[in-house]
């Protein structure tokens, strides 16, 4: 495993920066791969700081390493050769570095196991290179993993020396965001040699896919009408959602098996959840997600 220490925003960018790649196509360094601000804000950047939080973290980025260890030896190198900023545009582009694409190749493979939008609520690093150790045996279900080992791949140094500040400011934290933003439930249990922990037991399932319950940590209202949208002249098939709601729910129903023949070929969970969110806003096209909504616990 390879360890490395980037910030969420900074994973978010280098994520982006992959799911740009096409399907079979491999990775180059002489590909210019762009991001733009409104794809840090479809992975919950806040809207007020997305500009500044994609320029300071493709700066950081510019500047980081990873760390892998083969066989006996210890190699570090960059993630990136070069970076442009296209300030007209909001937008910029990463060129990785050459020693560092067969993990970026590898990292897109994994990448595929899950969508952008898994992780989009999660806002701590460490929180999202846990979730991606955790797909990674999202077949098997449980993964175990040593403190020495997870310390390490988190690049934590002497960060959290007591076994207790670890739990607490790394573990805790990080699976605490994965369940409440991601499609896991994650428990874990310590593993003890003598008196002193030494591994991390990972266990994780799925949620179900057809929810059929509202998300409680959302308000009530955010699943009714309000009188403002209730009091419109299209017709009374349709529902005229706010934009939180659409996201929400378009991330949702991207998620569901039922729905997905209107992916197109290729298209990741995230393309489609941008398709079934402009259906959403069309009064002919909302209609066929009426039940779906229904199920996710939205009051028609």
């Amino acid at each position: 495993e390879a360890s490395y220490q980037l910030s969420a925003v900074e994973q978010r960018i280098v994520l982006a920066a992959i799911s740009r790649i096409p399907k079979n196509q491999p990775i180059t360094d002489d590909e210019l791969y762009p991001v733009s601000i409104n794809e840090l804000r479809q992975l919950g950047v806040h809207e007020k700081t997305a500009y500044r939080d994609l320029k300071e973290g493709i700066n950081r980025l510019y500047e980081r390493s990873i760390n892998l260890s083969i066989d006996d030896k210890s190699i570090k190198m960059r993630w990136v050769q070069e970076v442009q900023f296209l300030d007209s545009q909001s937008v910029i582009g990463i060129r990785f570095s050459k020693p560092i694409l067969p993990f970026i190749s590898n990292l897109s493979r994994e990448f595929t196991k899950y969508a952008l939008s898994d992780i989009a609520g999660i806002n701590s690093g460490y929180g999202i290179r846990i979730y991606e150790l955790l797909v990674q045996y999202r077949q098997i279900g449980k993964r175990e993993i040593s403190v020495e080992n997870l310390r390490t791949m988190l690049e934590l140094g002497k960060k959290y020396p007591l076994f207790a500040d670890f739990k607490k400011r790394v573990i805790d934290t990080a699976i605490d965001q994965i369940n409440e933003c991601s499609p896991l439930n994650v428990t874990y249990e310590q593993k003890k040699t003598g008196r002193k922990v030494t591994s991390i037991i990972f266990s994780f399932k799925e949620k179900t896919k057809s929810i059929s319950h509202q998300n409680t940590d959302v308000p009530k209202e955010f699943y009714k009408l309000t009188d403002a949208q209730k009091n419109t002249d299209v017709p009374k098939e349709f529902y005229k959602l706010t934009d939180a709601q659409i996201n929400m729910f378009g991330n949702q129903l991207s998620r569901l098996h039922e729905l997905s023949h209107l992916a197109q070929q290729g298209e990741s969970y995230d393309d489609l959840a941008i398709t079934i969110k402009d259906m959403l806003r069309d009064p002919k096209q909302q209609k066929q997600f009426l039940p779906y909504l229904k199920n996710l616990g939205f009051k028609l």
